[in-house]
């Protein structure tokens, strides 16, 4: 059978339309009540589209429906497929997960450790147990920080250092080599911009930018057409406004792009780490090819045995007992990290009925994906919601298909 997300109807892959019509249902419910502005989702299974649901407004001022096409800020949902290119390079061999950051990047060497500020305000620093790895960069436990937090002593050198106003990748990756590590790498979980200096790494091994490598190593040969790191300007019309909740107004607001920035040409600085806009049929062939061990449409684009790294849980059972995490995705027992996104190791001990080996992750703006290998199953749900008070969209549309499953 041909894995190319052809329509099907539910029943014929074994899934319950009665079953997904309530999951609109609930999603419907919170447009109703003024939480969300609107939502796509596409649900396929046995590699065939069983379900595509557009509801609520683009736009409320100017009461424009959402569409199919509708184009939406995917933030974070860019870390699997930064991920991808990075297991894309690996299947050439340009690098290995045990080799150190700085093999690639040689300003990462003699990297020290954060140990409190100093006098006049100076960085302390311990040398590290071991020099952190390209596995802990692929899975947020390098010591990288985001840098967000200005009550964090550490993450005020990142914003003093202005690294998000890098000119370049390569700019960006020698400014967080200069920082301190926020803790010793691998000892524990930390969200932060590893998948930015990802980015840089693609950039060096490739010798493309990262939107070109990107772009012609992945969203063309998937048929990803409108996926990119910038929004061109005949595509404008079609991108859904940004919102956030007002507790004051008790209404949504219109919000800014939470980057800085919201690109009409591609960008100086590609942030592999959340700069992807793209669509729900864009990014159901790219989660479509996650379930099909690299491939699409007859076009490999990646090696299932690379795919299989990525999405496999690389961290210790110690790890998931410290429960670190960020926003809806709370490491735990159960519920691990493999190369750019999380993955399920036990679900009934993480308390989702998602089958094993799942692998996901959201974004800022409430999108979110999951891919099931067991169930044989992906979901893509897109909305335009910047909160982090956002309902639990995925645990929610993942345990309701998961009675959608005849």
């Amino acid at each position: 059978m041909t894995r190319d997300l052809a329509p099907a109807t539910p029943e014929a892959v074994g899934l319950s339309a009665a079953g997904l019509a309530a999951i609109d249902g609930y999603l419907q419910g919170l447009i109703d009540e003024g939480t969300l502005a609107g939502v796509v989702t596409l649900v396929a299974r046995h590699g065939k589209t069983v379900h595509t649901s557009v509801m609520g407004q683009k736009d409320l001022a100017r009461g424009e429906p959402l569409a199919l096409d509708t184009i939406f800020r995917i933030f974070s949902m860019t870390k699997p497929v930064t991920g991808v290119a990075m297991s894309i390079l690996y299947d050439e061999g340009l690098w290995s997960p045990d080799d150190a950051i700085a093999k690639h990047l040689p300003a990462f060497e003699g990297v020290a450790v954060f140990d409190g500020l100093g006098a006049e305000g100076k960085a302390k620093t311990a040398p590290p147990e071991h020099a952190p790895t390209m596995r802990e960069l692929m899975t947020h436990t390098a010591g990288l920080s985001y840098g967000f937090n200005p009550a964090e002593p550490l993450d005020q050198l990142y914003q003093a250092a202005q690294v998000w106003q890098s000119a370049s990748l390569a700019q960006f990756a020698d400014k967080v080599a200069a920082l301190p590590l926020a803790y010793q790498p691998g000892s524990k979980w930390l969200y932060s911009l590893s998948m930015d200096v990802q980015g840089a790494i693609i950039e060096k091994l490739s010798g493309q930018s990262l939107p070109e490598f990107m772009r012609t190593r992945i969203f063309e040969p998937l048929g990803m057409v409108d996926t990119a790191f910038h929004t061109p300007p005949d595509k404008l019309a079609r991108r859904a406004t940004l919102y956030r909740w007002s507790p004051r107004q008790q209404k949504l607001v219109e919000a800014p792009n939470i980057l800085g920035a919201d690109f009409e040409a591609p960008p100086a600085l590609a942030i592999g780490g959340g700069g992807l806009v793209s669509t729900v049929s864009d990014y159901a062939r790219f989660a479509q090819m996650l379930l099909n061990g690299g491939e699409l449409g007859g076009k490999r684009i990646v090696s299932a045995a690379a795919l299989q790294q990525q999405m496999t849980n690389h961290l210790s059972d110690e790890m998931l007992e410290t429960r670190y995490g960020i926003g809806a995705q709370q490491i735990r027992p159960g519920f691990g990290y493999g190369f750019n996104g999380a993955v399920f190791t036990d679900p009934a001990l993480a308390g989702v009925p998602v089958g094993l080996g799942t692998y996901h992750w959201d974004g800022a703006a409430g999108t979110w994906f999951w891919v099931d290998p067991v169930n044989d199953l992906l979901y893509v749900g897109l909305i335009q919601l910047l909160s982090e008070t956002a309902p639990p969209l995925q645990k929610t549309t993942q345990t309701m298909m998961a009675d959608a499953i005849i």
